[in-house]
């Protein structure tokens, strides 16, 4: 990590587990979404790309936990679990994915643009780094303002190789906005080994040479990832500029539902695996007393409550035709302009 700072979860002790039981809850939801968002695409109920976060739920859950309602957020291709750790309704996010009346972005949006901006987050976005010169301008709107919110905006290890992340980045610590970038590194680019094409240390890297202080830690460990994060954003809140914090982690899934991630050895999956976050942070929890049984319960809830609002965004009315081009921004025929 080239002089990064390095966080684990330690030996355990101290836990808080009200605490921890609540982020076991929140991604026993997102996990069972993101199930049932599979499922969905199988039956012809999601359309387009659907990109799965299976197994990278310690990220959402670990960082959004530390975040205020009215704090802003900024996400990928790869959102569902962020937008619903942010506190995002689900069943209109599932009504989203199906293109129904009621969506979060009226059934217009989909699975890659998901936004709910009731709760701080500004959307999901298709293009690869096109949310860390969002989330920059974002930030900067908050300095301007005079407000003590912050904006996170959370992105993949292979958008350090696109221009946005050296503009959006160069831009925060210029101004040191409030902003604290997130590097979900899942360690593919799609379909791409992203070490086979990112030259030099990685995104700590990168980060610190322009003078952002960047954290690594376990992105599959969220009591880990509680810490760092929770130590980032308060830095960030007081006036530290941006922070960066590098969450190594692993989609369990291909890029897509489509995708059989051939390209994978299946040991390396099979390994990582063993390295489940919401395994781990149960087994964590009932190290340190809690009841078995009682995580199970949470575990049955969150998924029975998933599949009713899976079932209710199934019978949810189409959107009306008439508001097709609603919010859409027309600036009339070009036609009558001189070019």
């Amino acid at each position: 990590m080239n002089g990064a700072s390095r966080v684990s979860a330690g030996n355990g002790a101290n836990l808080d587990r009200d605490r921890l039981t609540m982020a076991l809850g929140t991604m026993w939801r997102i996990r069972a979404f993101e199930e049932l968002a599979v499922r969905a695409q199988k039956e012809g109920l999601a359309l387009g790309a659907i990109h799965p976060s299976i197994g990278q739920e310690a990220v959402a859950a670990g960082v959004c936990l530390n975040l205020r309602r009215d704090d802003l957020l900024l996400s990928t291709h790869r959102g569902h679990g962020h937008t619903l750790a942010k506190g995002a309704d689900a069943l209109a996010m599932m009504r989203e994915l199906f293109g129904r009346a009621g969506g979060t972005c009226g059934g217009k949006g989909g699975s890659m643009h998901i936004a709910d901006f009731d709760v701080g987050m500004l959307g999901a976005n298709g293009v690869v780094a096109a949310n860390i010169t969002i989330a920059a301008g974002a930030a900067h709107s908050m300095r301007l303002l005079g407000s003590d919110r912050i904006t996170v905006c959370i992105f993949g290890d292979g958008a350090i190789n696109r221009g946005p992340f050296l503009e959006g980045l160069n831009w925060a610590k210029v101004f040191d906005l409030p902003v604290l970038f997130v590097c979900e590194d899942n360690i593919y680019s799609a379909t791409t080994r992203s070490t086979s094409m990112t030259a030099g240390p990685g995104v700590a890297a990168r980060a610190e040479s322009l003078g952002i202080p960047a954290v690594a830690v376990d992105g599959n460990d969220v009591v880990a990832v509680d810490a760092a994060a929770r130590a980032a954003i308060d830095a960030v809140r007081s006036g530290a500029g941006p922070q960066l914090l590098h969450c190594k982690t692993y989609r369990i899934t291909g890029h897509t539902t489509a995708d059989a991630a051939l390209y994978r050895d299946p040991a390396e999956v099979d390994k990582w695996r063993e390295s489940d976050p919401i395994a781990r942070l149960a087994d964590t929890l009932v190290a340190d007393g809690a009841a078995p049984a009682v995580l199970d319960e949470e575990r049955a809830r969150a998924y029975a409550e998933l599949e009713d609002i899976f079932a209710a965004a199934r019978d949810t009315a189409w959107p009306d035709v008439a508001g097709a081009f609603s919010d859409v921004q027309d600036l009339g025929d070009p036609r009558e302009r001189a070019y």
